[in-house]
């Protein structure tokens, strides 16, 4: 057997093993067609059967309303900073909360289209925190905020209400945890985190907000344009969206979002327990209250072991616990399919090297 590496990497990230394994044993022949999904038209009643279920386990598995939309868009995050911005800035102003790289690149593709200011910001603190309080300017089309900020390890603990539409990046922790989708006007979230493999984006937007967009643009930027085509305008990427059925199919099996959330919950406080009770010696990023579940985020106070300590850890079978390159620092991404054994073994490995370089 084949031995697995423990998977940390922050994205592309660690899916679950037995959904590779069903991908496996029926890549050839899918659903007795005698072809493998990715030979598949996108028109063809087999396809057609997938993208139907995707969604009606998106919507059972999130309890999302029957007056939200449920879209599948190719481009990644990326491409929704910009097409959110495009599509919904329809006031004089946009509003932002910057608690890292990506809102700060949401927020950028904005300012093509008018005013994208920040209505709140943790950049005094080199975003270890999530403001609390906002301020907001009249004539303001919307708010976007980004649930979880992979880069330095922060999440909000509760969502605060405003009084204008909100669009939320939650693409690195979609279906981690329970959220009232009714709270939001539209969710974008990038598949290769808790979902599947890169390339497919969920889109989960109100049909009253969708209403609002704006209509003069190019027609793969218009939300419309899968809206009105059930997300099959184009190609769609099929087999991710394959990938994503799978893995909602197994978030299912695990008892739903509550019980991945709770599991979750345990894998992170085993590693931030050692962060904790290491008297200084691994130093963690966020303050406590808005610690993220899904990356981890620290340091060690000897700077100099850094590359040392990601080295040995790399050659120990731990991959992607290097932190982002704009960053520095060390990370673990602990997402949904990443298992406690793997936060476990990670938990004794950083032990066993505090007690080898605290002599």
């Amino acid at each position: 057997m084949i031995k697995r590496a423990y998977n940390f990497n922050a994205g592309p990230s660690a899916m679950p093993l037995e959904v590779l394994q069903e991908a496996q044993a029926e890549f050839l022949n899918y659903a007795n067609t005698g072809m493998s999904i990715i030979e598949m038209s996108h028109r063809s009643p087999e396809y057609d059967t997938l993208h139907k279920e995707t969604k009606d386990l998106l919507r059972e598995l999130m309890e999302i309303p029957e007056d939200y939309e449920i879209l599948f868009i190719q481009g990644g995050g990326s491409t929704q900073f910009l097409m959110t911005a495009a599509n919904f800035f329809n006031k004089e102003r946009a509003a932002y909360i910057n608690t890292g790289v990506w809102s700060k690149k949401a927020m950028a593709e904005a300012k093509r289209y008018g005013e994208a200011y920040e209505a709140a910001s943790s950049a005094d603190r080199n975003h270890c925190y999530i403001p609390q309080e906002f301020t907001f300017k009249p004539e303001t089309a919307y708010v976007h905020i980004t649930s979880n900020n992979t880069i330095y390890g922060t999440e909000y603990p509760d969502f605060p209400k405003f009084d204008v539409p909100v669009i939320c990046d939650m693409s690195s922790d979609i279906l981690s945890r329970k959220v009232n989708v009714a709270d939001f006007d539209l969710i974008y979230a990038g598949a290769q985190k808790n979902l599947g493999p890169a390339g497919v984006v969920i889109v989960i937007a109100k049909k009253a907000f969708l209403a609002t967009a704006n209509e003069d643009l190019p027609t793969m930027l218009k939300y419309s344009t899968f809206t009105e085509n059930d997300s099959l305008y184009n190609t769609p990427p099929v087999f991710c969206i394959y990938m994503v059925n799978k893995t909602l199919h197994w978030i299912k099996r695990q008892g739903g979002v509550e019980v991945v959330a709770k599991n979750n919950a345990e894998k992170a406080q085993v590693i931030y327990d050692v962060i904790d009770n290491s008297n200084g010696f691994f130093i963690g990023h966020a303050d406590k209250e808005y610690r993220s579940k899904m990356n981890i985020t620290f340091n060690l106070a000897d700077k100099d072991l850094e590359k040392d300590f990601v080295a040995k850890a790399k050659a120990a079978g731990f991959i992607g616990v290097g932190g982002h390159r704009l960053v520095g620092g060390c990370r673990a991404s602990t997402y949904n399919a990443v298992p406690m054994e793997a936060c476990q073994a990670l938990a004794e490995f950083m032990k066993a090297y505090q007690a080898e370089h605290s002599k």
